[in-house]
């Protein structure tokens, strides 16, 4: 029976050469909102030329491949290390077939380990699974996007942000305007309310997992994801800055409990290409979606 270096190789394929339907069609939204001969339109076409290309040849949508992230959700009776080691072998073969550039440098030595492997990289969250299947979902995120994330402590004077959802907002639209067309705008935030500095980025990463065309069931958060959805795009940067209407292409807001001392609002910048896959493996059968 195949087993995760395998499954995950076809997971992180799929991941890095075939843009996720729902991701596709708001590009597309964004090009036809775009007026007939304006860079903005041509850069959004350009962007869905090369999406179809990387699907038809299995080649990845964008040169730098990114970071790997996994979080991965185990029934009970599940050997997390060997899963984990089966990830990492995956990732391995990846880098060897092309599929994955080498991302992973010494922070010190600026040495390249050449595989994608190195320490808590590739970076895989064990969750206990709530039925009978092996969940496990794939993000790769860019090094460019990933220098446009933020994190705000509020009150912020500087931003005239308080410690309300005014003041989350605040802090948002402030992320996308010193970002302009930096990190391959159009962009996807991830958004994340309270927590700990740790645990706020990841809850902000945790929200570019979303489908874009899903719905927030807090009444609250979806209202305030499609406001600053309308604020940002209002803005005229525009993809890759060039100006425009389509300067994001969504807005994913989710929050943690925090510290009373506290209140952190973290933001996850993806790049228009949010490289995410889900594997689904029940009863020895997979599936990536």
């Amino acid at each position: 029976m195949p087993g995760f270096v395998e499954w995950g190789l076809e997971l992180i394929r799929r991941a890095s050469s075939d843009l996720s339907p729902d991701v596709e069609a708001v590009v597309r939204r964004g090009r036809d909102a775009e007026p007939e001969g304006t860079t903005a339109r041509n850069v959004l076409d350009s962007i869905l030329q090369n999406v179809e290309m990387s699907r038809a040849d299995a080649t990845p949508i964008c040169q730098d491949t990114g970071l790997t992230t996994f979080f991965v959700h185990l029934p009970a009776g599940y050997d997390a290390e060997s899963v984990r080691a089966d990830l990492q072998e995956a990732i391995r073969l990846a880098t060897k077939e092309g599929i994955l550039r080498p991302n992973s440098v010494h922070p010190i030595t600026g040495k390249n380990t050449g595989d994608n492997v190195g320490v808590d990289l590739p970076h895989v969250e064990f969750e206990p699974a709530t039925d009978d299947a092996v969940t496990i979902d794939l993000l790769l995120k860019g090094g460019g996007s990933e220098n446009c994330g933020a994190q705000y402590r509020l009150p912020d004077a500087s931003i005239k942000a308080g410690r309300d959802l005014d003041g989350v907002e605040r802090s948002v639209i402030d992320a996308v305007h010193k970002a302009q067309g930096q990190g391959c705008a159009p962009g996807i935030l991830g958004v994340c309310i309270g927590g700990d500095r740790a645990g706020s980025y990841m809850g902000a990463k945790k929200q570019l997992l979303r489908h874009l065309d899903d719905v927030n069931p807090d009444p609250l958060l979806r209202d305030m994801e499609a406001r600053l959805l309308e604020r940002c795009n209002s803005m005229g940067i525009g993809p890759m800055g060039f100006g425009g209407v389509t300067t994001l292409l969504g807005v994913k807001v989710g929050w943690m409990h925090r510290h009373p001392a506290s209140f952190f609002v973290s933001i996850a910048y993806c790049c228009w290409a949010d490289r995410r896959r889900r594997l689904v493996v029940r009863d020895g059968v997979a599936q990536v979606l």
